[in-house]
């Protein structure tokens, strides 16, 4: 077997490994708080969604009609653990400058030092797998020349909420969750602006008109709990994301008596 073979083999393995104590994600489910969200909605200027998941656990609760789109710079999570897990060069500082600052060249390099882009694919995936998240496919192919291959992942809010859910828990996960909380000041918008750990990602779809997401870990009276949310804005703009997402954030603030919440088992 060729070394490279050889060596995604091993890493597969190590982060698959991982997976052993996270079972499946249960269904989404109806919830208490789904004609609040949807009072909200219909104030938004915005087509929104919300997806939550209790830290620890995998029932998730998804509110709102926008559920998937892809992932944008989010996916520089399972990026970032992948190429730390897998002691490739300067990973450490790259993804620092992936995840705090948004960088795309610094995750562009941490995707090529994982080997071709079937073989960085696969291994962004397993770790997707190892915290949760059990159908997500990572994006191999460059759809869009202008963009990353990886970013136009499509990743479902219920499956990101689960797979931020099992973050705080698994060590693999701890270098890059800790990164979370020192995002830029300019990108201190929504979840971040409650200085939580959190990623947001945006970008224009092919008709120009902009998907502004994030998601992240926030502390409710039961416990910390894994919110991923999205708006498409109606003037297609980024900062109308920005304040869609500002105003869920408000929405989760407003009504945290009634968040569930979990935590890490042990």
């Amino acid at each position: 077997m060729p070394v490279a073979r050889r060596v995604l083999t091993t890493v597969l393995a190590a982060l698959l490994a991982l997976a052993s104590p996270v079972s499946p994600a249960s269904p989404a489910s109806a919830d208490p708080l789904q004609p609040a969200f949807a009072q909200l909605a219909g104030t938004v200027p915005a087509t929104i969604g919300i997806a939550y998941a209790p830290v620890g656990q995998n029932g998730v609760v998804t509110l709102g009609a926008l559920q998937n789109g892809v992932a944008w710079s989010t996916i520089k999570v399972p990026l970032a653990i992948a190429a730390i897990h897998a002691n490739r060069p300067n990973a450490q500082d790259l993804a620092a400058r992936a995840v705090t600052a948004s960088d795309n060249d610094a995750a562009e390099k941490l995707w090529s030092e994982l080997g071709p882009a079937p073989q960085a694919a696969q291994q962004v995936q397993a770790v997707l797998r190892a915290f949760g998240d059990t159908g997500t496919a990572v994006e191999s192919r460059r759809l869009r020349p202008e963009f990353s291959a990886f970013g136009q992942t499509q990743w479902p809010l219920g499956r990101q909420a689960v797979f931020a859910a099992h973050l705080p828990c698994l060590a693999a996960g701890a270098p890059v969750y800790s990164l979370m909380r020192n995002t830029v000041t300019s990108q201190r918008w929504g979840l971040a602006g409650l200085s939580v750990p959190s990623k947001g990602g945006w970008g224009p779809g092919p008709g120009g008109g902009y998907l502004v997401r994030q998601f992240g870990i926030v502390r409710s009276p039961h416990g910390d709990l894994a919110v991923a949310m999205a708006a498409e804005p109606n003037d297609g703009s980024f900062d109308s994301g920005v304040a869609a997402l500002n105003q869920m954030t408000q929405w989760l603030s407003a009504n945290a008596a009634a968040l569930p919440g979990g935590r890490c088992a042990g």
